[in-house]
C-alpha cells in the first residue's frame, strides 16, 4: 500500500484518537462531580453512587477501546465512506465537536452498519465497493490491506477465499502469531459463518455446534458483546452469566470481553453458581455421573419428605411432670395440612409446628379438665351431660378450636408453656428439622440407611458411590443438587427479619444517643430573643432519620450482586463446552434463567464427562422439548490441516456424530510419534519438552498428559523446564504447561505433547472424546509420546526423527 493512503488513515486514526481523549476526560470529569456531590438521606447517596457508577463505565469502555481503535473500513458504492472500529464514536470531520455537527467518525463492529465489513464478498457485495483492513501499533498505523468487491473487483479478485474466508492476510496472520497463554478478541477477522451466530436473535435457545478450532468459545463472547451492545438497558442491570468447564478456562477467556468494554458479565463455572461454597473437591468419575442424572432431583425431593417424620409410637413430651402424648395419627394430620400449603420444608415448617403444639396444648388441655372433672359430684356430671347434648345434637366432637373448660386464656398459657419448653421444642423440631441445604446433603451421603430411603431406584454399587464421611470437601457435581435442595427447603426468614429488625432498632438507639448528646451540649443562648427560631440538628432529624442515614448503599456491581445471590434471574446465559453439562446442570441453569435466554456452544464429538450428553437432543429435551435452534460452525480455523486430518479419522473410528470441520491452513510440519520404553518415559518426557519448548520460541508449548500421571510426569518436566507449570491451577502466561484433558479443554498451545494416548482413551468410557480434544489444541505442532500401542490411525504418524 502506497505511503500516501497510509498517511490519509493516519490522518483519520489521530483524529479518532483525539475525539477519544476529548470524550475520556468528558467522562472523568462526569464521575468526579458525581463524587463531589453532597446531598441528605439516602436516596441522594444512591444518586451520587448511580451517577459515578454510570461515568466509570463509560471510562472503562473507553479505555478498553485504546488499543485497536479503527481496524477497518468500507467504501460503499454510492459514495458513503465507513470507518469500523471497537466502539461508536460521533464528532465533526474536522475535529469540531459542537452537537450540530456530530456524525459517525467511527461505527461500532456490533452496529448494523458495520456488518458488511465481515460479510461482504465478490459475489454478495451487499453495496460494498473496497474493503480495507488498517493494521495499527499503538496510535499508528502500520499497514493496509485491500479487497475490492463489487463492480471494482478484477476477474476473480472479489471472490471469497478457501473456505469462504474474508480479510484472509489479516485472518491467517492473527491464527499464525505466537499464542500468548490468554484468548484475545476477533472483532478485526471475524468470519461470515461466524458473524451469523454472533448476531443471531437474542430471544431463545441457540445451540451452536462447532468441531476444534471453528471459534466458538470466540463466537460465544462476542455474542455476549453484541447482546450487551444490543440490548444494553436490560442486559446491564440483569447481566450475562458465561459459564465455563473450568477455572483454568475462565482464566484464558477473562480478558475478551473487558477488551470489548464490556463488565456486566459474571464467568464462573458451574461448581462455583452456589454462594458461599467452594466445590473444588475430587470424587471418582462414577460419583460425579450418578449425581449428575436427573432421577437425582427425585433422590433430593425423597430425602426432604425423608425429614418430615412420623414416629411409629407417636409423640411424648412431659409437660408439668405429666406425660402428654400424640399418636401418628394426629402428627400425619399435622404434616398432610403442612404439606398441603404447597410451601418449601422450611416455610411450611411454622404452620406444622404450630398444628402439633396446638394438638399438644388440647391434650394437655384434656388431662386438666379431666382433674377437674374427677373432682365433680356424679350428679353434677350427668348435668353437664345433658347440657352437652342440648348444645350438640349430632354427637359429633367439637371443634378442634374450644378450649374447653379453661376458657381462652387458659388454653393459651398451656401453649406458651410447652412452646417455651425446650424438651418439647427439641421433640418436635426432631420431627420436622429447619434444615439447610449443605446438611440435608452431607447427612444424606453419611448414612446409607437415608440413602437406601431416598434413592430406592439406585444400586447398591451407585449408592455406594455418594457414601461419604462427614465433612468431605464439597465437589462441582454437589453444586446442582445442593441448588436442587434450596429449591426445595426455601428459608424461613423469621430469624434474619427478627434479627434486622434488632439491628435497626439498635441503630435508632445509638442515633438518639447522639441526637441528646448533641442537645445536650448546645449553647442555651440560643433559646431567648430572636436567635431562638435559629434551627438545630434536634429541630431537623428524628433518630428514625438518622439511623436510616447510617445504612450503606449497595455500591456493589451488578454482576458482583449477581455472584452472590443465587436467586438471581440472569438476562443472558452463555455456555461453553455445553456437551459436559449433566442433566442436573441443566435444571440449576435452567432457574438461573427464566427467559430461556442461552446461548449453548459445544461439540457432542469432544464429550469427555460421563455426564455429559451424547447428543444436543438428549440433553436440552427434558427440559426444552424442541425449542432450540441449531447453527453449525463448520470451518477449522486454528488447526493446521496436517493435525486436523489425523485427529478426524481418531473421532470417525469411534464413531463421530458430526462431519470434522474443515482445515484452512497448513503448516507444513507433520506430526510425529515416539514410543518409550515405560520406566524411562518421565527422562524422556522431560527432555522432550525441553526440546519443543526451545522449538516455539515465545510460544506456548502443552503436555497433555493422562489424570493418573499427571502430579508425576508434571513434577518430571517442571525439574527439568525452569517456569514450567502443572496441575488444575497452572499460569498460562508460562512457556509450559502440564495438564490433564478436563483442564485443557478450551484451550490452544503453539505446540503440543500428548502423552500415552492409550492410556487417555482407556481410562474413561468418554475416552475418544477427551483424546480428540487433546489432539486438536495445537495451532502448529503436534508430538505423541507413548509407551503402549497406539490406535491404528495414530499408529501411522510419522516416527521422530
Amino acid at each position: 500500500m502506497s505511503r500516501r493512503e497510509i498517511e490519509v488513515e493516519q490522518r483519520r486514526l489521530s483524529l479518532l484518537y483525539r475525539r477519544l481523549d476529548e470524550l475520556r476526560a468528558q467522562e472523568e470529569e462526569r464521575f468526579a462531580q458525581a463524587l463531589a456531590q453532597v446531598g441528605r438521606g439516602q436516596q441522594a447517596l444512591l444518586e451520587r453512587e448511580s451517577a459515578a457508577a454510570r461515568a466509570q463505565e463509560r471510562i472503562g469502555r473507553l479505555n478498553a477501546a485504546e488499543h485497536g481503535l479503527c481496524f477497518g473500513r468500507l467504501d460503499m458504492c454510492d459514495g458513503v465512506r465507513r470507518y469500523i472500529g471497537r466502539i461508536g464514536i460521533l464528532g465533526g470531520a474536522d475535529g469540531k465537536t459542537a452537537d450540530a455537527d456530530l456524525e459517525p467518525l467511527l461505527v461500532d463492529w456490533r452496529a448494523p452498519a458495520a456488518r458488511p465489513f465481515y460479510t461482504a464478498t465478490g459475489f454478495t457485495p451487499e453495496g460494498v465497493r473496497r474493503r480495507r483492513h488498517i493494521r495499527t501499533g499503538g496510535r499508528r498505523v502500520t499497514g493496509l490491506q485491500d479487497e475490492l468487491l463489487g463492480p471494482d473487483a478484477a476477474g476473480e479478485a472479489g471472490a471469497p477465499g478457501p473456505a469462504g474466508l474474508t480479510g484472509e492476510a489479516a485472518l491467517l496472520a492473527a491464527l499464525d502469531a505466537d499464542r500468548t497463554g490468554r484468548m484475545g478478541d476477533i472483532v478485526r477477522t471475524i468470519q461470515a459463518e461466524q458473524d451469523r451466530v454472533i448476531r443471531a436473535p437474542h430471544a431463545g435457545v441457540l445451540v451452536v455446534q462447532g468441531g476444534p478450532g471453528t471459534g466458538k468459545t470466540a463466537v460465544a463472547l462476542h455474542r455476549a458483546a453484541y447482546l450487551l451492545y444490543t440490548h444494553r438497558e436490560r442486559l446491564a442491570r440483569s447481566v450475562v452469566l458465561v459459564v465455563g468447564p473450568s477455572p483454568v478456562f475462565l482464566r484464558y477467556v477473562g480478558e475478551v470481553l473487558p477488551s470489548l468494554g464490556e463488565t456486566s458479565v459474571l464467568p464462573a463455572t458451574v461448581g462455583e453458581l452456589y454462594p458461599g461454597i467452594t466445590a473444588d473437591g475430587a470424587e471418582p468419575p462414577g460419583a460425579a455421573e450418578v449425581k449428575g442424572r436427573a432421577v437425582m432431583a427425585e433422590v433430593v425431593a425423597a430425602a426432604v419428605r425423608d425429614r418430615q417424620r412420623i414416629p411409629e409410637d407417636g409423640l411424648e413430651a412431659d409437660w408439668g411432670g405429666r406425660s402428654v402424648r400424640l399418636g401418628p395419627g394426629d402428627l400425619a394430620a399435622a404434616r398432610d395440612r403442612a404439606r398441603a400449603t404447597g410451601l418449601p420444608h422450611n416455610r411450611a415448617r411454622p404452620v406444622f409446628v404450630r398444628l402439633v403444639l396446638d394438638a399438644l396444648a388440647r391434650r394437655a388441655a384434656e388431662l386438666v379438665e379431666q382433674d377437674v372433672l374427677d373432682g365433680v359430684p356424679a350428679e353434677a356430671m350427668r348435668l353437664l351431660e345433658e347440657l352437652e347434648a342440648r348444645e350438640n345434637p349430632s354427637g359429633e366432637p367439637l371443634a378442634e378450636a374450644s378450649d374447653g373448660l379453661l376458657g381462652v386464656d387458659g388454653a393459651e398459657d398451656i401453649r406458651r408453656e410447652l412452646r417455651a419448653d425446650p424438651g418439647v421444642r427439641a421433640a418436635v423440631d426432631a420431627l420436622w428439622p429447619y434444615l439447610t441445604p449443605p446438611r440435608l446433603l452431607a447427612e444424606l451421603y453419611a448414612s446409607p440407611g437415608r440413602l437406601a430411603s431416598a434413592a430406592p431406584g439406585l444400586t447398591p454399587a451407585e449408592r455406594a458411590l455418594l457414601l461419604r464421611a462427614p465433612g468431605s470437601r464439597w465437589t462441582p457435581s454437589d453444586v446442582p443438587l445442593l441448588d436442587e435442595a434450596a429449591e426445595l427447603l426455601g428459608e424461613d426468614d423469621r430469624a434474619s427479619r427478627a434479627a434486622a429488625e434488632a439491628e435497626r432498632r439498635t441503630r435508632t438507639a445509638l442515633a438518639q444517643e447522639a441526637l441528646d448528646i448533641a442537645h445536650g451540649s448546645r449553647s442555651t443562648d440560643l433559646e431567648e430573643g430572636e436567635e431562638a427560631e435559629i434551627l438545630t440538628v434536634h429541630d431537623l432529624l428524628d433518630a428514625e432519620r438518622l439511623a436510616e442515614r447510617q445504612d450503606e448503599a449497595d455500591g456493589r456491581t451488578p454482576a458482583e450482586r449477581a455472584a452472590a445471590d443465587r436467586t438471581w434471574a440472569f438476562g443472558h446465559i452463555v455456555v461453553d463446552e455445553a456437551q459436559e453439562l449433566s442433566a442436573m446442570d441443566w435444571r440449576l441453569l435452567a432457574r438461573r434463567c427464566p427467559s430461556r435466554s442461552m446461548t449453548l456452544v459445544g461439540d457432542i464429538d469432544q464429550t469427555g464427562a460421563a455426564a455429559g450428553a451424547a447428543s444436543w437432543e438428549e440433553a436440552l429435551a427434558p427440559w426444552l422439548g424442541n425449542r432450540w435452534r441449531l447453527e453449525r460452525l463448520e470451518v477449522n480455523y486454528r488447526t493446521p490441516a496436517e493435525i486436523a486430518e489425523i485427529a478426524a479419522e481418531v473421532s470417525a473410528a469411534h464413531g463421530a456424530v458430526f462431519e470434522a470441520p474443515r482445515p484452512v491452513r497448513s503448516t507444513g510440519t507433520r506430526p510425529w510419534r515416539l514410543r518409550v520404553p515405560p520406566g524411562e518415559l518421565s527422562a524422556a518426557l522431560a527432555a522432550l519438552v525441553a526440546e519443543e519448548a526451545a522449538a516455539v520460541g515465545e510460544g506456548r508449548l502443552g503436555v497433555i498428559v493422562p489424570t493418573a500421571r499427571l502430579a508425576r510426569l508434571g513434577r518430571a518436566v517442571a525439574s527439568a523446564v525452569p517456569g514450567a507449570e502443572t496441575g488444575p491451577d497452572v499460569r498460562l502466561e508460562s512457556t509450559v504447561a502440564v495438564l490433564d484433558v478436563p483442564a485443557a479443554k478450551g484451550l490452544e498451545f503453539d505446540s503440543v505433547l500428548v502423552v500415552e494416548p492409550e492410556r487417555i482413551l482407556a481410562d474413561s468410557p468418554r475416552g475418544p472424546g477427551d483424546l480428540y480434544v487433546a489432539l486438536t489444541r495445537a495451532t502448529r505442532r503436534l508430538g505423541v509420546v507413548h509407551t503402549g500401542e497406539l490406535p491404528p490411525p495414530l499408529a501411522r504418524l510419522r516416527p521422530r526423527e
